[in-house]
């Protein structure tokens, strides 16, 4: 694949402009918890990672709280959006197996499926811009080559 066409594929969206609520939701969230995971350590990062088992809590916490915050303001601004929710899709798979499916085996479908819906948002939030690209009020559109003003779908 040549680098045009890598470059296409990546910022290439079809995305209705309404895709940038999606994008805030998502990113903002990813955003504001990958600060806590540096302000707020002993409950968010590297304790909390070390209650729950992850390996090399420190670095871990460290790592993942980085991938937060870059990667949450990539998705709000809406640039390389399939490649910033990359890293934001693999941290939701890695909590969700290790903090809901023991839930699941201990106390069962309801519960787990309580305490999932944030994670489950948060990884179906992230995988939708994935398909679709990051809308038309995004830096991928405008860096993609689009000269037309931004307007609202009802203008005409």
């Amino acid at each position: 694949m040549n680098e045009v066409n890598f470059r296409e594929r990546i910022l290439a969206t079809g995305a209705p402009a309404a895709t940038v609520l999606i994008r805030l939701m998502v990113g903002a969230v990813f955003l504001s918890e990958g600060i806590q995971k540096f302000i707020r350590p002993a409950e968010i990062g590297a304790g909390r990672f070390a209650k729950i088992g992850i390996p090399a809590p420190e670095t871990t916490a460290l790592m993942v709280g980085t991938f937060e915050i870059v990667c949450g303001a990539l998705v709000v601004l809406g640039l390389l959006m399939r490649l910033a929710v990359i890293p934001l899709i693999v941290i939701m798979l890695v909590a969700i197996t290790t903090t809901k499916v023991p839930i699941l085996l201990r106390e069962g479908f309801w519960e787990m499926a309580h305490e999932a819906r944030t994670d489950y948002s948060m990884l179906l939030g992230s995988i939708f811009p994935f398909i679709v690209g990051a809308g038309r009020w995004s830096l991928d559109d405008r860096l993609h080559g689009r000269t037309a003003p931004l307007r609202s779908p009802r203008q005409p």
